[in-house]
């Protein structure tokens, strides 16, 4: 199993698209930075055959130090969960060769497969 870099994949994407590096990295942190602040917003991202990312409240509860086996509180916290969408499913499952990924990527997939509903959706939360 390999680390991959933020800079690695703007690399890729750069030579898939034949944008320069600077635009890809710049565009690449853009939507980086609006996930993070929908998500500090409470709201919910689903990014459609991607996965869904929302955020989780964890109740307050009592740990226990290994060490020292002392009980600790542990206090509420946010936390981000992620749902893995019917694409990554299928290309973690072995089912999605890259050939086929790199068609629907580039929009080549038939018009039959495609949903009515947007590929991005944010649901906000009202406070």
């Amino acid at each position: 199993m390999a680390t991959v870099t933020k800079k690695e994949l703007v690399d890729r994407i750069a030579d898939a698209t034949g944008t320069k590096r600077v635009v890809v990295k710049k565009i690449v942190q853009s939507f980086l930075n609006e996930v993070i602040h929908e998500l500090g917003q409470g709201n919910r991202l689903e990014f459609r055959d991607f996965g869904v990312f929302e955020i989780r409240e964890r109740a307050p509860r009592i740990a226990q130090n290994p060490k020292t086996l002392e009980r600790v509180p542990v206090p509420a916290k946010r936390t981000v969960k992620f749902k893995v969408g019917r694409l990554m499913k299928m290309a973690l499952d072995g089912e999605l060769d890259p050939q086929t990924l790199s068609h629907l990527v580039n929009g080549e997939e038939d018009d039959d497969a495609i949903e009515a509903r947007p590929a991005v959706t944010v649901t906000h939360r009202h406070h």
